[in-house]
């Protein structure tokens, strides 16, 4: 594994990190009807109690958690044993994050028109990881092709 590629994987670890710590923070929140402090916005109870903060009865934020809890074993997984198929997992996994990250900021922003502070935090992390995830694939090639 190249240096940079070993910079990525920790790139992989500390954004998942910060995603699942984010969205276990909203999960416990939900559990406990716990009003957020919204920094910079105004929103976050608007979004976090909308009708689509649920996906069959399940918080979002948990589903959050749950996907980021799987990149981050995976980043610690593919430092330990290096195997290909958890290396296709994290060059893959980070695009449907991408693609739920941008249909929750429409959500936010066309729907809902409140914008939540932890939510833009997730939506940030999740599309860092699709950039590593790009840049990962890149490096792959260049290794493969080299």
């Amino acid at each position: 594994m190249s240096r940079t590629s070993k910079w990525l994987l920790a790139g992989f670890a500390v954004f998942s990190l910060i995603g699942f710590l984010d969205a276990t923070y909203l999960t416990i929140q939900h559990y406990n009807n716990g009003i957020l402090p919204c920094l910079i916005f105004s929103g976050c109870d608007k979004v976090t109690s909308s009708s689509y903060a649920k996906i069959a009865g399940i918080p979002v934020s948990l589903l959050g958690a749950g996907y980021y809890f799987i990149v981050f074993v995976l980043s610690i997984s593919y430092f330990d044993t290096s195997n290909k198929k958890v290396l296709s997992m994290l060059k893959t996994l980070p695009t449907a994050g991408f693609v739920a990250t941008l249909w929750f900021l429409f959500l936010q922003l066309f729907i809902i028109k409140a914008i939540c502070f932890y939510c833009i935090i997730s939506a940030i992390t999740s599309t860092l990881l699709f950039v590593l995830a790009i840049f990962i694939r890149k490096t792959d090639q260049i290794v493969s092709n080299g």
